[in-house]
């Protein structure tokens, strides 16, 4: 990651709140205070914040627009963008910069999940701690999910798909860049450029509308909800008993 303090690198433009990220929402307010209250230095605190959201189930919603912060805590689950809205947030009231990084990924990491293998985009979690920027998408799958997509792909012999790569982290300590899809496929970020202050930002760019045209995103992802949490279901449900998939080879 970049770590120069000049331009759209310095720390302090990456605090303030958006129409989206209400940073004056008590809710929210309190919520900070309670996952920081004990920390001692300010990695303590990045770390608190994004454990709290890692915790949180991953999980598709019916929705026609972004939810925001609030929302997601009422919630208690989230997608990728209500996650990094929420860990933004969260960070900003902290004190801590936080922003959001466009990744681009190959079709073949949402396999399992679509059967079309055109990219797909993530939004990237950028914290600045200890004087540089440093990068995570690992805030979207809460553990039992990571372990449940780990065995699923390890049953079906694939070396990516439901998200994740094999070989990607799991988690992020706060010091290092850590990606769930691995250090090959997280290059391509150093080369995307694009960064955004809120998901709304993220999805209202040019890059992300031409792989996600607004409307048929929407309508798209609302269709697909009912089949993706049975099958994210059965992924849980298959990494706590051991049952071994019946899409093998598929």
């Amino acid at each position: 990651m970049r770590d120069s303090r000049t331009g759209e690198d310095d720390p302090d433009l990456w605090l303030g709140s958006t129409e989206l990220l209400d940073l004056d929402d008590t809710k929210v307010r309190l919520r900070t205070r309670s996952l920081t209250q004990l920390c001692k230095s300010e990695r303590e605190k990045a770390l608190a914040i994004y454990g709290f959201v890692k915790r949180m189930p991953f999980a598709w919603q019916f929705k026609l627009g972004l939810r925001g912060p609030r929302k997601v805590l009422e919630a208690g689950c989230g997608d990728s963008l209500d996650k990094v809205g929420l860990l933004l947030a969260l960070m900003r009231i902290a004190l801590i910069p936080a922003r959001i990084r466009f990744m681009e990924l190959p079709g073949e990491m949402l396999r399992g999940f679509v059967s079309r293998t055109a990219p797909s985009t993530r939004p990237i979690a950028e914290i600045w701690l200890g004087g540089k920027w440093v990068a995570t998408d690992t805030y979207i799958f809460d553990a039992a999910y990571m372990a449940a997509a780990r065995h699923r792909l390890r049953e079906q012999g694939w070396e990516c798909g439901y998200g994740i790569h094999l070989q990607g982290a799991s988690i992020w300590n706060g010091s290092d860049d850590a990606f769930l899809v691995g250090d090959a496929v997280a290059a391509s970020i150093a080369q995307a450029g694009e960064l955004f202050e809120d998901p709304a930002a993220y999805i209202g760019s040019a890059r992300f509308r031409a792989a996600h045209p607004p409307a048929a995103r929407a309508i798209h992802w609302n269709l697909l909800v009912p089949s993706l949490r049975r099958l994210i279901r059965k992924l849980r449900s298959e990494a706590l008993s051991g049952t071994p998939s019946a899409r093998r080879g598929s």
